[in-house]
């Protein structure tokens, strides 16, 4: 079963963020799907924040891993880079996995890698030019 949000702007896509944070217990993995400029890091930004992080959330492009501390750590990977299993190891994810709520920015680069469970994200334009539909389903 999948739930759709319709967001027109950064602070709507943050109050869904903050939303679907509210569900979430500590050691799950999202899976954000969407292009460039979709909002993957602003709906990061609202996750974060609905799990009390303080810190600024920035996109992990060259770092490949942000952490952020609130009520459970959160790590933020961007996976735009990552092409290969050797790449996918090098960043140390699969050590990260049940240590906190990972959120993964370019999933399709490692989607053949995700856990059997995990909550898929698509985000994709409106007919808006800042309409965003975040289309969020658990996958099994």
């Amino acid at each position: 079963m999948s739930k759709v949000y319709n967001s027109f702007s950064y602070d709507e896509t943050l109050d869904i963020g903050v939303r679907l944070a509210s569900n979430l217990k500590g050691n799950e993995v999202i899976a954000l799907f969407g292009g460039l400029g979709m909002g993957k890091t602003a709906l990061t930004t609202g996750i974060a924040k609905g799990l009390g992080a303080e810190n600024c959330v920035s996109s992990p492009t060259f770092a490949i891993v942000n952490e952020y501390h609130g009520k459970v750590n959160i790590y933020h990977f961007d996976m735009y880079r990552v092409n290969t299993w050797d790449d996918l190891y090098s960043t140390g994810f699969f050590d990260y996995l049940g240590n906190g709520v990972i959120i993964i920015e370019w999933s399709e680069n490692i989607e053949n890698a995700l856990p059997d469970e995990y909550i898929k994200i698509s985000i994709e334009k409106g007919n808006s030019e800042n309409e965003r539909i975040f289309t969020v389903e658990e996958c099994a």
